[in-house]
């Protein structure tokens, strides 16, 4: 199977496997509950992530930020080059990079309301893709829209596995099965390979699995993540695999068995070939 179709089959699975354990539509704006997390500084300092970036922009360079979420790399990027489109499909996460936008007053931003798919903009010197690519089905048309619209160099930022991926261990005691993995780093190497793309890896230090403020905090969106309503019988099993798989570090709450997460950058210049 080639890679960019076994890529799909893997999205498509997980998906199906979602849609079982629903009671309902997902909802229009996945990210309205979560979006004020993305908030961020633009002009903080020890973001290994944003450091490598902006070691890679210069002042002349214009930017597109594809999935550009609350902003967290968008504005502290505008900082550092010419201009910075950001697209972003979620209304909930668009409202939250304008209003840190006018906060911090960043002025040479400005917003595609739209999905890469389907968003019409100009081409910049960089285009930026930042823990977008996991549920991108048509994965070829996603990646050759943004060598299309990439004048130096193409940089996709994902994990090494799905993001989500900390809530896994607690799939099998809620619901009774694994939970099917989206596709990460090593899917999108075979990916890129099969399109002829020379690319370059970038890993940054392992990440600890994100955790939670509080119990409350863990309880509601680990029970939005794994799709449990309260009440239920999976609420029940929840709770109790809760009480037995969250332990707390430095004021912070992670699932026990949530695996550390490494960041890592994927770059190439179109059409161009570069290192591996």
């Amino acid at each position: 199977m080639p890679a960019t179709e076994r890529w799909k089959s893997i999205i498509q699975a997980e998906h199906a496997q979602s849609d079982r354990m629903r009671d309902s539509a997902p909802p229009v704006d996945h990210w309205r509950p979560f979006a004020r997390q993305f908030e961020a500084d633009p002009r903080r300092t020890g973001d290994e992530l944003l450091e490598r970036l902006v070691s890679l922009v210069a002042p002349h360079q214009t930017l597109i930020d594809v999935g550009a979420g609350g902003g967290r790399l968008a504005l502290p990027l505008a900082l550092h080059c010419r201009h910075v489109t950001a697209v972003e499909p979620s209304e909930s996460m668009a409202s939250v990079l304008l209003e840190q936008a006018g906060e911090h007053g960043i002025e040479n931003v400005s917003l595609v309301q739209a999905r890469w798919e389907d968003a019409r903009v100009k081409p910049g010197d960089i285009v930026l893709c930042a823990h977008v690519t996991y549920t991108v089905t048509e994965i070829e048309q996603f990646v050759r829209k943004l060598e299309a619209h990439a004048g130096e160099r193409v940089i996709i930022v994902l994990y090494d596995a799905a993001p989500q991926s900390q809530t896994y261990p607690l799939w099998k005691q809620v619901h009774g099965v694994e939970r099917l993995p989206l596709p990460s780093l090593s899917e999108l190497e075979e990916v890129l390979t099969q399109l002829g793309i020379v690319f370059r890896v970038d890993r940054l230090s392992p990440q600890p699995a994100r955790g939670f403020d509080n119990l409350e905090q863990a309880a509601t969106q680990i029970s939005s993540r794994l799709y449990v309503n309260e009440g239920t019988p999976q609420s029940k099993k929840l709770e109790e695999a809760l009480r037995n798989s969250l332990e707390e570090q430095d004021g912070v709450f992670r699932i026990r068995g949530a695996k550390p997460l490494t960041p890592t950058l994927v770059s190439w210049q179109p059409s161009i070939s570069g290192d591996r």
